[in-house]
């Protein structure tokens, strides 16, 4: 399996994920039978009836009032029924053996995720420079202590504990309430020197794409050699992109089932590549290892969040020519876009968009 051909790396990922594609092709979702994306669970909804209490009929009077007073004192309606909630796995990446980062992200296109995290970390600049990886689930105490014997996890236990085997063991026990995956990556000699250089523990968090970092320099990096020539990038069409968008909306499965995860999605040979994770900046790593694994040009990424600076940052690493989004970017993601010649839009939604640079051809 070591440095294996783009053929042989997909057929190695067809047998962790099979491919649902819809039968106009406009998308590639991948699922694994083995890795659920979401899990059913019992709740409790708790809610007035519809025909009862309906906010638009809300006004500014007494009378108004009064009668939402005695709509609040009528019987609440309580239906238990089962909820589809996303999966949230953590992700160990283990690098030439190196215990290198923890990632919480939806557990499936994992290669991916990897490939472009490291790729956003600086520590790969090419594909072809990991050589080997295997994704495994941790499912049992056996396999926790298989993983964390030679960890910091047990150090840390045998270093400060009174009864080391009995709280190693309460602590492993305790990883039971979690998803578990190890991603396990073979890189060149090159990139493991880069890697020594830079080590760190990196507790991921969800909705952070900087956790871990220490140094200004190193969450907020040069990035000049990266810069775009605008005269080169087509600003994509308010057409262009509300369909786009339309396709989107119809083909994030995992949204439509839980309403909790998030969307990077690109057009590449008139086909829509959507990649979902329960973090923004995950789902865009996740893409950013897609286009490098092919290694295919892209000239836009649509992304279902608000635009904050780390995802400029990976956008403007992986030379993306246009990042548009669904919600608004902060001001500092307009001021580093501009820098580095991003092109930059937000708020697609129904029949418009904002462009906030790189629109003076429009």
């Amino acid at each position: 399996m070591i440095a294996q051909s783009d053929t042989e790396t997909d057929a190695k990922y067809s047998d962790n994920f099979s491919v649902n594609t819809l039968t106009n092709k406009t998308s590639e979702t991948l699922k694994s039978s083995a890795t659920p994306l979401a899990r059913n669970h019992w709740a409790q909804k708790h809610h007035y009836p519809t025909d009862k209490y309906n906010h638009n009929n809300i006004i500014e009077t007494r009378v108004a009032k009064t009668n939402i007073a005695q709509t609040n004192m009528q019987k609440i309606s309580i239906d238990c029924q089962s909820a589809s909630l996303a999966v949230e796995a953590a992700i160990a990446i283990v690098i030439n053996g190196i215990h290198y980062a923890v990632l919480m992200a939806s557990p499936h296109q994992l290669e991916y995720l990897a490939v472009g995290f490291l790729f956003s970390e600086g520590l790969i600049q090419h594909s072809h420079e990991l050589l080997d990886w295997e994704v495994t689930q941790l499912s049992d105490i056996e396999n926790y202590q298989q993983f964390t014997q030679d960890s910091f996890i047990k150090e840390r236990f045998i270093r400060d504990a009174t009864d080391e085997s009995f709280e190693f063991a309460q602590s492993l026990s305790s990883l039971q309430d979690y998803d578990i995956y190890v991603v396990e990556l073979v890189l060149n000699q090159r990139c493991h020197q880069r890697i020594q250089a830079q080590k760190r523990q990196l507790a991921g968090r969800t909705g952070c794409g900087m956790c871990g970092i220490t140094g200004l320099t190193q969450a907020l990096p040069d990035l000049s050699i990266y810069r775009q020539n605008r005269q080169k990038t087509d600003t994509p069409s308010l057409d262009c992109l509300l369909a786009i968008r339309q396709q989107v909306d119809a083909m994030q499965h995992t949204h439509q089932l839980t309403g909790a995860v998030h969307a990077a999605a690109t057009m590449y040979n008139q086909q829509l590549y959507l990649f979902e994770d329960v973090g923004r900046h995950n789902a865009l790593d996740k893409l950013i290892g897609w286009q490098l694994r092919h290694k295919v040009e892209i000239s836009c990424v649509l992304m279902t969040s608000r635009l904050s600076i780390e995802l400029i940052q990976k956008s403007i690493r992986g030379r993306i020519p246009w990042l548009v989004g669904m919600s608004a970017p902060t001001s500092t993601a307009v001021r580093v876009a501009e820098r580095y010649g991003l092109g930059l839009a937000g708020f697609l939604r129904d029949n418009r968009v904002t462009y906030y640079s790189n629109y003076s051809d429009l």
